[in-house]
């Protein structure tokens, strides 16, 4: 394990490796490529679970039925010996309790299509335009600076002001979204803390009576957004519930722009420090999102995703799972899989062979990938030609999450 000795023992397929380790977080990829030449499959004690590594094996449990992401629809908590919901945490679980992300069929399904409705592709594909002006625009405010922190002035304005606009929320509150957004999200770190569930749970109500009095809004005076799409949309009858409505729009909104951040951020990173040529790496389309895809597979934001075992499950390798138990699924390991991508800790735009699964895949494959990728299309290219010099001030520096794989800080100049 190299540098990681101290850290990591590996005892047969048994890890135990804190996540919150900064010398870890800061750069997963050693760990990786160790697990993937010892354990692809093995019991993270940190966690409690049985974490996967391997692409062929990430991406075949992303789409096993045998898996889901909820699991008190086929067993109660006496039977899982689950705690029961925590009072403090009543806010916040409102809001997950219909997030598209936290359900399985046939719930899943009907939310989905009513939302799918809504996402069509015009739009995603009508927005390229609105994203060209509104990079353009923030790089005109800090163009003559000669220096910049990219995350709050570029790379963190442009996914929260799009998905804002798709919804019908005005610009003026983007702030906000982004504050709740993030106290949000600290729910999901390994071992918050009370104060973190506190914050977090705040910041759901808050978003909630924001969301409500704007979809009030809207019912009595329906606009081209999103909002106003979802409240229309009708399958076999049925249509969102308020609760829904409220869910999925918290949902879009982070999952919109919480992601795209991280990525953004890691692409400019790590096509600063591997030296490559924007000129060639944005050419054209085709050459441009290749490299987004090489982006995404090379440094991807979201490095785990937890499932539940549906039923008793005994999987090829010998490993048996009961009704309850969660997986791990490493997707930002996977996409570094040297038995499914040559050279896997080389950033090469180039390759054929970069299918990912950063989006994941299956039934939860995410519903605003088109988005994301579109975004970071547009506002890479422009980057890298509006500023022709661009260079790192500073070594960048990674959030203190394993989950969320993203930058604290970028400092740039040119």
């Amino acid at each position: 394990m190299g540098a990681y000795a101290p850290l990591l023992a590996l005892d047969g397929r048994h890890l135990s490796l804190d996540p919150r380790d900064q010398a870890f977080f800061t750069n997963p990829y050693p760990v990786y490529a160790a697990l993937h030449a010892q354990a692809p499959a093995f019991f993270w004690e940190d966690y409690g679970f049985w974490c996967f590594a391997g692409f062929d094996d990430v991406n075949a449990l992303l789409r096993d039925r045998r898996f889901g992401r909820q699991i008190l629809h086929v067993a109660t908590r006496d039977e899982l010996g689950l705690p029961e919901p925590a009072s403090h945490l009543a806010d916040f679980d409102a809001v997950e309790a219909h997030s598209l992300l936290e359900l399985e069929p046939p719930v899943h399904t009907r939310l989905r299509t009513l939302v799918n409705r809504a996402f069509v592709s015009r739009h995603v594909d009508r927005l390229r335009p609105e994203i060209a002006a509104l990079c353009h625009q923030l790089i005109d405010g800090f163009e003559g600076n000669g220096e910049a922190e990219l995350l709050s002035a570029y790379a963190e304005i442009i996914p929260a002001t799009v998905i804002a606009r798709m919804l019908g929320v005005p610009d003026d509150r983007v702030p906000d979204l982004l504050d709740w957004s993030h106290r949000m999200v600290r729910m999901y770190m390994f071992g918050r803390d009370r104060a973190a569930e506190d914050d977090a749970n705040a910041a759901a109500r808050g978003f909630a009576t924001y969301l409500r009095a704007l979809v009030t809004e809207r019912r009595n005076d329906p606009r081209d957004d999103l909002i106003s799409h979802m409240i229309a949309a009708e399958q076999d009858g049925g249509r969102l519930s308020e609760d829904e409505l409220i869910s999925t729009a918290i949902l879009l909104l982070n999952a919109g722009h919480e992601a795209t951040v991280h990525q953004t951020g890691n692409a400019v990173k790590t096509i600063l420090e591997a030296g490559s040529d924007p000129a060639v790496l944005f050419a054209d389309e085709r050459s441009t999102a290749a490299t987004v895809e090489e982006a995404l597979r090379f440094d991807a934001p979201l490095h785990m995703f937890t499932r539940y075992a549906l039923q008793d499950v005994v999987l090829e390798d010998g490993i048996a799972l009961k009704k309850g138990d969660r997986i791990g699924l490493m997707l930002g390991a996977a996409n570094r899989d040297p038995r499914r991508f040559e050279n896997a800790d080389l950033f090469d735009a180039e390759r054929s062979d970069g299918a990912n699964v950063s989006f994941g895949a299956g039934i939860h494959f995410c519903i605003g990938a088109p988005l994301a990728r579109l975004e970071m299309q547009v506002s890479l290219p422009i980057l890298f030609e509006r500023l022709p010099g661009l260079s790192l001030a500073e070594p960048p520096r990674y959030r203190d999450s394993y989950h969320f794989h993203g930058l604290e800080r970028l400092a740039c100049h040119w």
